[in-house]
């Protein structure tokens, strides 16, 4: 795997670049981006166009590998996409398939014309009707690999998205949007072998985290993962299952923590994620318990945010609006069961962020740094890119392994600025709000939020 070396000031300085580059030629397709090396994401999927020996394949984002990187020029009347890694080689097609092709073939020209609906794109073959586009969904699958060429519609609706993005300066305090701030999350927060059991033995001896949660805390962090599962005694703070386990932590009681925290700091706000196996009834109990909650509790749902966007940071703290809770739980499943989360003030995450895959491999080896959605699969498509009108989700990016070996989370979390910048910032196309490790206390992971809280990302 290619990687540059890991260098703050050098990934901060290529995050503030603006792309500067000529005008498209006179009489090009209208409104076609300036010429800059670009990755061509699928506006359905959020997946980019990658050359596969000679096929061009929808492929997971992945930053400098994977030939997705394309130069964008005028050619003549039209357009070609050169691959940044074949000098000559062009996106182009052959018949009804997308091909890599010479760039001065005639099947490398595109008339590339913006559709006026959040800054994306149309490629269609000159003088003719057809487009690049994903093939259809086939029943019970994802989107096929291989790219189409075919009829117009929403599966021909493409972003180009800079490899060098432009950027600017973050407003200052009392002017930014919670969308514009980044946080430190922990994975598996409880998880930590301070404040209880939260695994079987043998799991207990290789925790998430070293410090328990009041620590946490006090240490800068402000997103916290925890996985709930029901038990006779209400929601109880386990990895996978309580069985076995001693001496677990009830959801109350960190919470509590939480919420008392907020109190002595009211300049301060805190999400919390929930990895939620528990009826809503046991749930909503459960946060009955928690003193003051109501207090602090940060309602979306009720203050227009989907249609105005999130509102600033320091509005909210005013409010006293400053914990806000997320579950992975399924909205459907709890209509089934009579009664929503959200009834009671926890929001349904899949409504309100995007968030990459949850693990980079096992605990040691090589990794994967490629930044696709953690819900693409044959029945669920939330692209890390999705927008509505006036309305961007707040992204969680996951950047741990599946076991927190120490010496690989150090190596790792040392390289989280440089996975956000070169990777999943651009797979998004929105800077990363929380930046979700094991072990936030190896590696400088407070550098890399300080780097993402250094500028805003249009």
């Amino acid at each position: 795997m290619r990687r540059t070396p890991h260098a703050l000031l050098a990934a901060t300085a290529a995050l503030a670049a603006a792309v500067v580059a000529p005008s498209p030629p006179a009489g090009a397709a209208a409104a076609a981006p300036a010429s800059a090396a670009y990755y061509l994401q699928s506006a359905t999927t959020g997946l980019n166009a990658a050359d596969i020996q000679g096929a061009v394949e929808q492929r997971r984002p992945k930053g400098d590998e994977d030939r997705q990187q394309w130069n964008l020029r005028p050619s003549g009347s039209s357009y070609v996409l050169e691959s940044t890694d074949a000098t000559g080689t062009c996106l182009g097609r052959s018949g009804d398939r997308a091909r890599t092709v010479a760039c001065a073939s005639a099947d490398a020209a595109w008339d590339i014309t913006a559709t006026g609906a959040d800054d994306r794109y149309t490629l269609k073959v000159p003088g003719t009707d057809r487009h690049l586009t994903l093939a259809p969904k086939p029943p019970g699958a994802n989107y096929p690999a291989q790219l189409a060429i075919g009829a117009p519609g929403a599966l021909a609706s493409w972003y180009l998205t800079p490899v060098t993005p432009a950027t600017g300066p973050m407003p200052p305090e009392d002017r930014r949007t919670l969308d514009q701030v980044t946080f430190l999350t922990a994975h598996n927060a409880y998880a930590n072998g301070v404040d209880g059991g939260f695994a079987p033995p043998f799991v207990n001896l290789v925790p998430n985290q070293s410090r328990g949660i009041t620590q946490q805390l006090a240490d800068g962090v402000r997103g916290f993962m925890l996985d709930i599962h029901q038990t006779p005694d209400g929601a109880i703070l386990c990895h996978n299952s309580c069985t076995l386990v001693g001496r677990p932590v009830a959801l109350w009681v960190d919470l509590q923590r939480i919420v008392d925290f907020l109190k002595t700091r009211p300049d301060q706000f805190v999400t919390v994620f929930l990895e939620d196996y528990v009826d809503p009834g046991v749930l909503r109990a459960e946060l009955a318990r928690v003193n003051g909650l109501d207090d602090v509790l940060y309602r979306p749902d009720r203050t227009g945010v989907r249609e105005n966007g999130w509102p600033r940071l320091a509005d909210l703290i005013a409010a006293d609006d400053r914990l806000l809770i997320f579950t992975d739980h399924s909205r459907s499943a709890d209509q089934s069961a009579g009664l929503t989360r959200d009834t009671f003030g926890v929001m349904y995450q899949r409504e309100w962020t995007v968030e990459n895959h949850w693990s980079m491999g096992p605990g040691i080896g090589s990794s994967d740094w490629s930044c696709y959605s953690r819900w693409y699969d044959a029945n669920t498509n939330i692209p890390l890119t999705r927008t509505e009108p006036g309305f961007r989700p707040l992204f969680v990016m996951n950047h741990f392994r599946d076991v927190p070996i120490t010496a690989t989370v150090r190596t790792d979390n040392a390289k989280l600025a440089d996975r956000a910048r070169r990777f999943c910032l651009p797979a998004a196309r929105k800077k990363p709000n929380f930046l979700a490790v094991d072990h936030y206390d190896l590696g400088d992971t407070g550098s890399a939020v300080n780097a993402l809280n250094s500028h805003t990302y249009p």
